[in-house]
């Protein structure tokens, strides 16, 4: 028996069936997703480790209709601190994971993911038979800072390898009535990571985005039940119990029984104000697109544009209120080309619902440019 046990241990090793092992590395680069331990691929499905926590958005950046499974880890005995209005402050050691992936159908086409298709019998695991895996970026909470990682999985669905350099694939996705779109899919390397997560102009340090309450207070189907996230992380121990208090709840942006006002801020502030923020990488616009900023000429009421160029088109302001077609940032949105495109980053193709959200927002608005 002595003999057998050791045996049967390096037997369920070779079969995959020991779950993986979350692993902080504090410096280096490891080649390997399956090296950091947060997930990993058993029985057909990708599986989160444990004490990898999944949770999900409000309202998220548009990324060509990608599904995005989202998990936090942190060391034993830490935990992330409450901050008003900003993402949680998370301790060294901290792992953020963001998995890109496209449904399929029997025949593997691609379909969209973001509209909460079920891709697994668990809600905290992805079937590898109903989706297609694309790629894991890390953000890792080390002493000198955060640092972004991409990983890009194979054609087999085995493994992500780390790909600093970036990455790029021709999709196809196939929509409604046997059309398809085609996305020019990129992986950004590492110093392009940058251009959203240095949320500051003047520190350019890198931060997370999503994990800010507002965003993130909000249900979770967990394979245990319905819970609240926030309630969920405390009962965890990864945040101080903060439910003593009135929390922030961002607007679902395509929830029909919200306010079209509270829908159009939230997207504007999870797809936007990581540039456009008072001291984002886009301060010199003097345009304020986060969730707190007031309704005046900084928000894109009839406020010209710094420079000139084709991204204007040819047009006099941000927004017109009552008058999206002349409205710069309609013009934008509803553009695949490079220098005119907004958000410039992220995206191949247009969001075609998000274009419609602002436009009605703009069709509300009261007022004229004069």
């Amino acid at each position: 028996m002595r003999f057998f046990l050791p045996a049967l241990g390096l037997l369920l090793a070779a079969c995959g069936a020991q779950p993986p092992t979350p692993t902080y590395h504090a410096e280096g680069r490891p080649a390997l997703l399956s090296e950091w331990g947060m997930m990993s691929v058993e029985g057909g499905h990708l599986t989160l480790a444990e004490a990898v926590e999944p949770y999900d958005l409000n309202s998220a950046l548009f990324t060509d209709y990608a599904g995005k499974l989202r998990t936090i880890w942190m060391p034993d005995g830490t935990s992330a601190e409450y901050r008003e209005g900003e993402v949680w402050d998370f301790p060294v050691g901290t792992v953020i994971t963001k998995t890109f992936y496209y449904p399929v159908d029997e025949a593997r086409n691609m379909l969209r993911g973001d509209e909460g298709l079920i891709v697994a019998d668990n809600p905290e695991t992805l079937d590898l038979d109903r989706v297609r895996l694309i790629e894991t970026r890390l953000l890792i909470r080390r002493e000198a800072g955060w640092v972004a990682l991409p990983y890009v999985w194979n054609e087999e669905e085995s493994e992500a390898r780390l790909m600093r350099a970036g990455y790029s694939e021709t999709l196809t996705l196939a929509e409604a009535g046997g059309t398809t779109q085609t996305i020019n899919y990129l992986v950004p390397n590492v110093n392009q990571c940058a251009g959203c997560h240095a949320t500051n102009n003047t520190t350019r340090e890198l931060s997370p985005i999503g994990p800010a309450t507002r965003h993130i207070n909000r249900d979770f189907d967990y394979a245990e039940g319905r819970q609240n996230q926030i309630a969920h992380f405390i009962a965890a121990g990864y945040l101080d119990n903060v439910l003593d208090r009135a929390l922030p709840r961002a607007a679902v942006w395509n929830d029909p029984d919200v306010p079209l006002n509270a829908r159009a801020r939230a997207y504007l502030d999870i797809n936007c104000a990581h540039c456009h923020n008072p001291v984002g990488p886009a301060d010199t616009s003097g345009l304020h697109l986060n969730i707190d900023a007031p309704e005046d000429p900084n928000l894109g009421l009839c406020k010209p544009p710094i420079a000139a160029g084709p991204g204007s088109g040819g047009l006099r302001f941000g927004i017109v209120p009552g008058d999206p077609e002349n409205s710069i940032f309609i013009y934008r949105m509803d553009s695949r080309q490079g220098d005119i495109m907004m958000p410039e980053l992220g995206r191949s193709l247009i969001h075609a619902e998000g274009v419609d959200l602002i436009s009605d927002w703009i069709s509300g608005l009261e007022g004229s440019c004069t």
